[in-house]
């Protein structure tokens, strides 16, 4: 489900009056009352926004069709339609022609017809129904529908150019409907008439229909016992009747209709001439002991003796004396042979073969001895291996989807073959308000991919694998094995910046890649940074030994010097043998040779200490204008200088309140001894991996939704003064930007945001030197502020506005190819981009607006005073997953996804609140894996 505009919104982050109170909205879930301090006269949002600046809509599905059942190709328009268990249809053209039809009932699509050349389609139903499809209109929509309430469909055929179907039955019947009215003719062909009168035994469910190429008037029945009729449409009769003594799986005509070809439930073919139909003409087990071969295409699944029932993975392709057995990655629920004429009476010349997959679809060139299949351009294969985060980005530089493309289209898989894909028909365009949006998948095995989502079709751009930066694991030794059992490279969250095109992935174990982009390749070496972020949770220290921490330095000279290599692991374990001081994985520390397109730069990885695994990344941000990294987890932050590759912050969360801790907690030393998780979570979408005292547990794939709903209702807690003192406090997101760090400041200077789960906000100004040479050689000043802002729940979204409700971007570089050859005509220094709220200074005063979100609440606060000038209570019923501060109508809006599937806005000034609930657009099987809010 792709939302590219909401259009219901819940008008209720303040409210201009003090008395104003807001009802509950009409998804259910309760909202609290806002109240607002007095607003400074210098603060003047004009607020535009209304509700129907927002609608909910279904625009596409991107995947493959979950559970597919049928398939169904018109040869005239070269259009591809999909039937799903779910009662979906797929429709696919040319790449970017992509259509999702839904049928009301949900019942499963058992077969597919097109009216060939006519822009219509007939499914039928598990319930039995048959709907007839208008495809041509901008959205497809049911014509007719016809129930059947006696008998059960099994097949339909519908000749070319015919305005007859046929609709075979569980009972053996055959009715026929008229196309045109979708109403039955009164014609039916009695199984009991079709079989010989002295024949008693049922033939069983009617498998097979199909009209002569010689004459459509004779229809051919196949029944599933292995009788199989010729019936005389006019004279009302049987022409002749085959007894065979093995059931029927599907049968195909020559195209002189003199011979028939069937398949059966013993692996062998049977070949029969309408010259003499008491025996077949020939018998084959193309598997088995073969007999003579034939010179046409055969093409079909299973045969094999170790198929198992019902699962058939393999397509066999037999052509003169050569049989060709292609192994699929998932069993074959149908196949189709695509041919250019649509008339069965004509020469059938096959030049490819769609197979449909339960997970997948192949299309096989069968021009080509070899039998090649052609490269899919559907997003068919989103989780070729399972998607465990996601990012989405609107309104990217024009430049990038281009750049990506043409450095994805050098990496292509080869042994695809070399012709256009087939399914070529249909027609589309972009709509008039498109715009680049990007889509950022990370999966399991640590791969990285870029979909351009700007189009209806989602196509993929570039995929960067982030294993290639580290040394492979051997089998069954390693750390790596030792903190998880299975994918050690699964990535957990993102961060990218397009303008500059710097890079970053967090991955299950527990490391950071940074990458640069350019269009050369390049010899590089990669640096590695080591950081130690555990700390103690029994041993308490005084502030005077906190005052010589070693982990913290304003002038940076104590910071942690980066490890190029990693030390040899006999010294890196205590005299016990308890695993100290190493990462989980190893970083390559050899020069290596590196393609086009992202370029690892550097790796930071979180250690072992005292024989315990580094805790999971909870959040992470970069920000390339200031040349800063900064990440933390369930311990605390660290703060990266990736220019100078030196660390500049490294602290547990207790030790960056200082005195303002609001907890009156003790602070903690470094980490010695082992730590309690107890009520610490990581919250990032749905990747969420929890760890207790004894061993590291990752949430399978399968359950993390399960384990998801677990940890919330372990962890969630409206009420921050019952909170234990113990509790470890987790941070969850961190911002960097331009603001104030004290109250003080007259100017606003680079400041990191850090929230925390516990919903504790905190400051962190920092000085950067703004001169290039003086960037790479003077250190960066960083230290605490002791601002602390509060709210109730885990703390998951900053956004930065004017004093007249403009969001501030935060500042960025200018992309430069740091491997491009030397050019005097274009400057290598480095170009910055700042987004300053001057131009609202004038009018309206120092400082801007702060919003903050939280699984709760939304807050605003006035900066650098830090006076909070709204709170309003988003929801009691259920909490928050995701949130952003948005663009909308040349207006901004805070938009959040809840976890009981409700999505909500909320504008800056009124008082009236809608939101609109998901949950009837996902079937009962379907799952949210996760979400993404974007402007």
């Amino acid at each position: 489900l792709k939302m590219k505009k909401f259009r219901k919104v819940l008008d209720g982050l303040t409210t201009s009056s003090p008395g104003g109170t807001i009802g509950s909205p009409s998804c259910g879930s309760a909202a609290g009352t806002p109240t607002a301090a007095p607003t400074p006269k210098e603060i003047d949002v004009q607020e535009t926004l209304v509700s129907e600046n927002f609608q909910l809509c279904k625009t596409v599905r991107h995947g493959f069709p979950y559970q597919p059942t049928a398939l169904a190709f018109d040869p005239v328009q070269k259009i591809l339609a999909i039937g799903s268990r779910s009662g979906g249809v797929r429709i696919l053209g040319r790449p970017g022609v992509d259509c999702y039809c839904q049928h009301e009932s949900g019942a499963a699509v058992l077969q597919l017809q097109f009216l060939i050349n006519e822009g219509a389609l007939v499914t039928a139903c598990a319930d039995d129904t048959l709907h007839l499809w208008n495809l041509r209109q901008r959205r497809p929509a049911v014509l007719h529908s016809l129930k059947f309430n006696r008998e059960r469909i099994t097949f339909c055929h519908l000749p070319f150019q015919s305005k007859w179907l046929y609709v075979g039955t569980e009972r053996g019947n055959t009715h026929i409907v008229n196309i045109e009215s979708f109403i039955l003719s009164g014609y039916v062909i009695m199984w009991n008439k079709a079989i010989e009168l002295s024949t008693k035994t049922h033939p069983g469910p009617v498998v097979h229909l199909s009209d002569s190429p010689k004459d459509e008037g004779k229809l051919l029945i196949g029944f599933e016992s292995g009788t199989i009729v010729q019936w005389d449409l006019r004279a009302k009769k049987a022409d002749f009747r085959i007894y065979y003594d093995e059931a029927i799986h599907s049968v195909s005509w020559h195209h002189e209709g003199k011979q028939f070809m069937c398949s059966h439930s013993d692996g062998s073919l049977t070949l029969w001439n309408l010259r003499n139909t008491t025996r077949p003409f020939q018998v084959t087990f193309p598997h088995g002991e073969t007999c003579s071969i034939l010179e046409p295409f055969v093409i079909f699944s299973g045969g094999l003796s170790y198929d198992k029932a019902g699962r058939r993975p393999t397509l066999t392709i037999m052509h003169g004396k050569a049989i060709t057995v292609l192994e699929m990655d998932y069993p074959i629920v149908e196949f189709m042979v695509l041919c250019e004429t649509p008339y069965n009476n004509e020469v059938q010349e096959p030049y490819a073969v769609v197979v449909l997959l339960e997970k997948d679809l192949i299309v096989v060139d069968l021009t080509q001895s070899n039998f090649p299949v052609f490269e899919n351009p559907y997003p068919m294969d989103i989780h070729e291996s399972p998607v465990t985060c996601t990012a989405y980005f609107a309104d990217c530089p024009p430049d990038i989807i281009p750049i990506l493309y043409s450095i994805g289209a050098k990496h292509k898989k080869t042994g695809y073959s070399q012709k256009e894909w087939p399914i070529s028909g249909g027609t589309w365009t972009l709509g008039s308000h498109t715009y680049p949006e990007i889509i950022i998948t990370g999966h399991a095995d640590g791969s990285i991919k870029f979909w351009d989502a700007s189009a209806i079709t989602l196509q993929m751009l570039y995929k960067l694998k982030t294993s290639k930066v580290f040394e492979k694991p051997k089998p069954g030794e390693g750390r790596a094995a030792e903190l998880v059992e299975e994918d050690p490279f699964a990535v957990q969250m993102v961060s990218w910046c397009p303008q500059s095109r710097i890079f970053c992935v967090v991955g299950i174990s527990a490391h950071i890649i940074l990458y640069r982009f350019s269009k050369y390749d390049a010899n590089t070496q990669i640096v590695s940074l080591e950081v130690r972020l555990q700390c103690e949770s029994e041993d308490v220290i005084s502030p005077s030994e906190n005052e010589n921490n070693p982990c913290f330095s304003e002038q940076g000279s104590h910071s942690p010097q980066p490890h190029h290599q990693h030390p040899a692991s006999p010294g890196n374990r205590t005299p016990e043998g308890i695993k100290d001081s190493i990462p989980c994985l190893k970083v390559k520390d050899r020069v290596v040779r590196v393609p086009p397109g992202y370029q690892s730069e550097l790796v930071i990885q979180l250690l072992w200490v005292d024989g315990e695994p580094p805790q999971q990344i909870t959040s992470l941000d970069i920000n390339s204008a200031y040349g800063l990294l900064a990440f933390g987890n369930c311990n605390g932050v660290a703060v990266v200088d990736y220019l100078q590759k030196t660390i500049l912050l490294c602290m547990s969360t207790l030790d960056l309140y200082g005195a303002a801790d609001p907890y009156q907690r003790l602070t903690r030393s470094p980490r010695r001894n082992r730590q309690s998780t107890s009520g610490s979570f990581c919250m990032r979408g749905l990747s969420n991996f929890y760890s207790d005292s004894k061993k590291r547990i990752r949430t399978s794939y399968q359950s993390k939704s399960e384990s998801r709903e677990n940890s919330f209702s372990r962890s969630r807690s409206s009420s921050v003064s019952s909170i234990d003192r113990d509790t470890k406090e987790a941070v969850t997101t961190l911002q960097f930007g331009e603001s104030y760090g004290r109250k003080s400041d007259a100017l606003p200077t680079p400041c990191l945001w850090v929230g925390t789960s516990l919903g504790v906000v905190l400051l962190i100004p920092m000085s950067i030197p703004t001169d290039q040479e003086e960037r790479m050689e003077e250190p960066v000043t960083i230290g605490p502020s002791g601002a602390v802002l509060m709210l109730k729940g885990s703390v998951l979204r900053f956004a930065f506005l004017d004093l007249v409700g403009a969001l501030i971007q935060s500042p960025y570089e200018v992309w430069r190819d740091l491997n491009a050859p030397e050019d005097p005509d274009r400057p290598r220094r480095r170009k910055l981009v700042h987004f300053s709220p001057s131009s609202s200074q004038d009018a309206c005063g120092d400082g801007h607006l702060a919003v903050v979100c939280s699984e709760r609440q939304a807050k605003v606060f006035l900066m650098p005073s830090q006076s909070c000038l709204f709170v309003h209570n988003i929801t009691e019923s259920s909490f928050v997953l995701r949130a952003d501060v948005v663009s909308v109508c040349n207006s901004v809006c805070l938009a959040c996804f809840c976890a009981n599937g409700h999505v909500m806005t909320l504008r800056y000034d009124h008082s009236s609140e809608f939101c609109f609930d998901l949950h009837k657009n996902y079937t009962n099987n379907s799952k949210i894996i996760d979400s993404q809010l974007s402007n």
